[in-house]
């Protein structure tokens, strides 16, 4: 068996057409959720804090066209999505959990509260953690990509926006009083986030190797690592998904979205 990295996992999905078609449809089809869960609060966000109204219809639209850029890259390819099976369905899984505002209570017309607003922000915060880091990861691998580059180098950048958007306003909530309950919330949040990626990620890799035809060892081989990870972020790994820093990157959603076009 060949040494396994990153890299050469990531390369064999993005070779072959099936495991493509699978990954970009599971992609497109949370970035799509989290683009109605952004309008729906952007509808509903209290009087008291109608400023991020803005900030949080950016941060749907943004998400909306990761959607339609992943989607573009499998019509590139001549490859129509897959239906997403539910044990990959992350933002689902997440929900069931009870992690971020439930489905129903988006759907209802209600304004949410400001613990509402605060849930919500650190349900991103921990999510656009884990989606910046895994943007950034792509980035160093197929950044140049003739096929993908630029798509990922866009969506890279997009979601490094997001963590910076929610660190600050969550950091201007704390100065307000809020402290405490973004706290609590940040750790309910990541312990469950933890455990859910871990459940996506297995589920994935089954399903990449089935496709490819991965050996057991190799499959094994992958799953340790993916619990190996799942044990250092229980451990010692979630702090950086729960603490607050003041970001480089001020009013990071304050200005004009990309397009689709500029992607693919």
């Amino acid at each position: 068996m060949k040494k396994l990295s990153a890299k050469s996992v990531f390369q064999e999905i993005i070779d072959d057409d099936e495991s493509f078609r699978l990954f970009c449809s599971i992609a497109a089809g949370g970035e799509a959720q989290g683009g109605w869960e952004n309008a729906r609060i952007a509808a509903l966000v209290p009087e008291g804090l109608r400023h991020l109204a803005p900030k949080i219809t950016r941060h749907g639209a943004d998400e909306d066209k990761h959607g339609r850029i992943f989607n573009a890259l499998l019509k590139k390819r001549g490859l129509e999505p897959v239906e997403v099976p539910d044990d990959t369905d992350y933002t689902m899984l997440l929900e069931r959990q009870g992690i971020g505002l439930a489905h129903d209570r988006l759907r209802d017309d209600r304004p949410l509260s400001e613990q509402d607003v605060i849930t919500y922000l650190a349900h991103s915060r921990v999510t656009e953690q884990r989606a910046s880091e895994q943007m950034r990861l792509l980035m160093r691998y197929f950044g140049d990509d003739p096929e993908i580059g630029r798509a990922v180098r866009m969506i890279s950048a997009d979601e490094d926006n997001h963590l910076a958007y929610c660190n600050e306003e969550l950091l201007r909530l704390a100065a307000e009083g809020h402290g405490r309950a973004i706290q609590s919330t940040l750790q309910l949040s990541v312990a469950h986030e933890i455990r859910v990626y871990r459940d996506v990620s297995l589920a994935v890799m089954d399903r990449m190797g089935r496709i490819l035809g991965w050996s057991r060892a190799k499959a094994a081989l992958l799953a340790a690592g993916i619990h190996g990870v799942y044990t250092y972020e229980r451990v010692v790994g979630r702090w950086r998904m729960v603490r607050l820093e003041q970001p480089e990157r001020r009013d990071a959603l304050g200005g004009p979205a990309t397009t689709v076009a500029e992607a693919v």
